[in-house]
């Protein structure tokens, strides 16, 4: 970290690793939330902009295939330049920044300016594509030592920057990166200094994501398969003794949903258990909200009815952000949990249960199924007439909870806690992915995120994904994509994300 005068920023080099949003670093993530502006490549898994602030400046910068939307220099420019107002600045880069990352480059325009700096390193992708990959790198009776060599050199360059001799003498691994439009040249420079053309080598595309892919052959038989595969950027080569050993430590590429791309358009603030459960079955997450909670429009049903909590007989939470916005409200006015003492308190599914019980609260009635017909089915058990409830819940719901009760004899308020909103897209790459062909499974999680991501779609995708497994939590959220027309395929027997990600699994491994 250099000194700096008071007038400029702090620009964080951050190391974004291989693809696998789960590579991140812990300081990595911390400083994302934390910037005012984020200048990423595109090698930089763009879910890992759900870590920033949603007023932060988000600038795509290319560097794809060996073109970049900005040169380098462009790029050094614009680093000082977002710094300059005192702000925090991320650069987010692939892998890690000093591993033909170019950041040393940006590090001395950074001095230059006199801009403060520090560097967050990543898991470079050597290391994280050929774990991925199912390949080690070193082992004890094949290889001691691994060489790391850019692929992407221009003709030019390559003999004054790339030792050929002496790297094709080495008995350890050799690992090329960005090399797929050179691998000819490689596997003929190779040889031409004496490499055993049966040496194995291997050719990871796209490594720690579900678009990964490997290819196996020698160096005889390397480029035929390339050719035959069209096998495009990015990639990495590895070459040596050690691709041999990965039929027996493959692990990511077995997983049961590895290649499956599957889309999230759940509020981006509750996705985060839903992704992981889907990674850690090898599938790619790709989130792309369509809701986001807030604050009501207007706070005085809910203050009203917090003055009074006392005499209601019974709160009913349908949601963990009806808990959440309930208690967050119940802060802000100074007022006590405890004044809840004596109301009787049911909650709609396991995570609003917990959310209650973390609270320190007892919940009293939790229905068998997670939908407030089945709530209706055990208050029915009960005597309500004349009782007096609380509903702090979403401005729009449906009306049969309440509807219902009243029907029953009881009297109910029902207070807007938070509303929905259709956030605006922040990123592209799942209509690009729907546009490819690349989308297995959209995922909802409630009425409102179907009607929302149907809003956000012209006629032209609408119509794609047909050829897309559609999943939702519940009945009700399965009837809504029905009624616009969406063929439901995956609703799991549990309405909860962590079964609604078992029945994917499912779905396509019986």
């Amino acid at each position: 970290m250099t000194d700096s005068n008071s007038h400029n920023g702090h620009v964080i080099l951050i190391g974004a690793g291989p693809g696998d949003v789960g590579l991140l670093t812990l300081k990595g993530k911390d400083w994302l939330s934390r910037a005012d502006v984020i200048i990423y490549d595109y090698l930089v898994n763009s879910n890992m902009l759900r870590f920033a602030d949603d007023s932060a400046e988000l600038i795509y910068v290319g560097k794809k295939g060996g073109h970049a939307t900005l040169t380098q220099n462009k790029i050094n420019e614009l680093l000082v330049q977002k710094a300059r107002p005192d702000k925090i600045v991320v650069r987010l880069k692939g892998g890690d920044p000093f591993i033909f990352g170019r950041g040393g480059e940006e590090i001395q325009a950074l001095k230059e300016a006199g801009i403060r700096f520090s560097v967050v390193p990543g898991i470079p992708s050597p290391v994280g594509v050929s774990a991925y990959a199912g390949i080690p790198l070193t082992h004890r009776d094949h290889a001691s030592t691994i060489s790391i060599i850019t692929g992407s050199n221009e003709a030019e360059q390559e003999d004054v920057k790339i030792d050929w001799d002496k790297i094709a003498a080495r008995t350890g691994t050799l690992v090329f990166l960005m090399g797929a439009r050179k691998l000819p040249r490689i596997v003929e420079q190779l040889i031409k200094y004496n490499k055993s053309p049966d040496t194995p080598v291997a050719v990871i595309q796209w490594g720690t994501t579900s678009r990964q892919r490997t290819w196996t052959g020698t160096l005889r038989t390397i480029v035929d398969i390339a050719m035959k595969e069209k096998i495009k950027p990015p990639t990495l080569t590895i070459i040596g003794e050690v691709v041999n050993l990965k039929p027996v430590t493959d692990w990511y590429e077995t997983l049961p949903l590895f290649g499956k791309t599957i889309v999230i358009t759940r509020a981006e603030a509750q996705a985060e258990s839903f992704i992981y459960r889907l990674e850690e079955r090898g599938a790619e997450a790709l989130l792309y909200s369509t809701i986001k909670t807030v604050p009501p429009e207007d706070w005085s049903p809910l203050d009203h009815a917090l003055e009074k909590l006392s005499t209601y007989d019974g709160i009913i939470f349908t949601s963990v952000n009806g808990v959440r916005f309930f208690t967050q409200r119940l802060r802000e006015k100074n007022k006590d949990i405890r004044e809840l003492k004596g109301v009787r308190v049911y909650a709609i599914g396991p995570k609003t249960e917990q959310a209650v019980r973390d609270l320190h609260i007892k919940v009293d009635t939790v229905p068998e199924n997670y939908v407030a017909e089945s709530l209706i089915e055990s208050m029915g058990k009960e005597n309500v007439n004349g009782k007096k409830f609380l509903l702090p819940r979403a401005a729009v719901a449906r009306e049969i909870l309440p509807g219902t009760l009243r029907e029953m004899g009881a009297s109910i308020d029902v207070v807007p806690t938070y509303q929905t909103i259709s956030p605006k897209p922040s990123d592209t790459s799942f209509l690009q992915r729907l546009d490819e062909g690349a989308v297995d499974v959209i995922t909802f999680t409630s009425s409102s995120t179907v009607t929302n991501f149907l809003d956000r779609l012209d006629q032209e995708h609408h119509a794609k994904l047909n050829n897309t497994a559609i999943a939702c939590i519940g009945p009700v959220t399965q009837k809504t994509a029905e009624d616009h027309g969406l063929k439901v395929s995956i609703v799991p027997d549990e309405y909860t994300v962590e079964a609604l990600a078992s029945a994917i699994e499912t779905h396509f491994t019986g």
